[in-house]
């Protein structure tokens, strides 16, 4: 069965991607790059060939979320997977079950860094990024020229957060703030939840190692080496935009004009309010 690590994008999935995989990965818990692909993302080609013609197509797609999940799930072994899409409906077709889904780390960052690192990862303006979180049909889809990835369905930055975490019993919400925080206490907690499904046998000296080597700092190091493979590309230039990007330095405060933070705080107010961010 599946333990998902779930968010919208640009909200720390990644980081936690990278923690788990030096974790479960390595005898030492320093982080390699090349570990990412041992927690894939879904929906990904890979699982769909079989099933579907066009990658594209999310009416072709959804048809087939819950038999790609059945195969994945054969072998009756607990697996991670990251996703971006959310847990939704559409039409009769619903993402997962619960005979798929063993549990769920979503991790949830304030929508009003999120943007501005959607504005780097997309090449977008603040307006654009700001309709790109508001639309409750939002879908996202993969470089034209990559061979992994498929179009997701994301919805609102609000729609996405509460299709994950409302009616969800097994779940650990993450907040990226507090990963930044204290991300050794939060990840102990996240190892904490997982050893309800799956036990890990691992040791302080270990989390230790996971925490310093996949700092953000470190990361962006390895993509600046060219070692990193998710980055999105220019539509303009054809030029790979920078994955890790200002870190803890993204603070709204700084970056936001007023009339885009009163929007995100007044269309998310209920869901900014039950996580404490206003």
């Amino acid at each position: 069965m599946i333990i998902w690590l779930a968010s919208y994008p640009k909200s720390g999935n990644t980081w936690v991607r990278s923690l788990l995989s030096s974790l479960l990965y390595t005898d030492d818990g320093c982080f390699d790059v090349k570990n990412l692909d041992k927690i894939r993302q879904y929906p990904d080609r890979q699982y769909f060939k079989d099933f579907v013609n066009d990658f594209r197509n999310i009416h072709e797609i959804k048809k087939h979320w819950i038999s790609t999940q059945d195969k994945l799930n054969l072998d009756n072994k607990i697996k991670f997977f990251k996703t971006h899409n959310a847990l939704c409906k559409i039409d009769n077709y619903f993402f997962s079950n619960s005979e798929n889904t063993l549990a769920t780390i979503y991790i949830v960052r304030d929508p009003r860094n999120v943007i501005t690192s959607l504005v780097n990862h997309y090449n977008y303006n603040y307006e654009q990024a700001k309709i790109f979180m508001f639309n409750s049909s939002q879908l996202i889809y993969p470089d034209v020229d990559q061979s992994y990835g498929m179009v997701t369905i994301l919805g609102s930055w609000s729609d996405h957060y509460n299709h994950w975490t409302k009616n969800n019993a097994r779940l650990l919400v993450v907040k990226y703030e507090d990963l930044i925080l204290n991300t050794e206490n939060e990840f102990n907690k996240i190892i904490k939840f997982i050893n309800k499904y799956k036990k890990i046998e691992t040791s302080e000296t270990k989390i230790k190692n996971c925490v310093k080597t996949s700092s953000f700092e470190n990361l962006k190091k390895i993509e600046e080496k060219g070692f990193f493979k998710e980055n999105m590309k220019n539509l303009k230039s054809g030029e790979k935009i920078k994955f890790f990007y200002l870190g803890k330095k993204n603070k709204w405060e700084n970056l936001l004009d007023k009339k885009i933070k009163n929007e995100i705080e007044q269309k998310f107010s209920k869901e900014m309010k039950e996580l404490n961010y206003l």
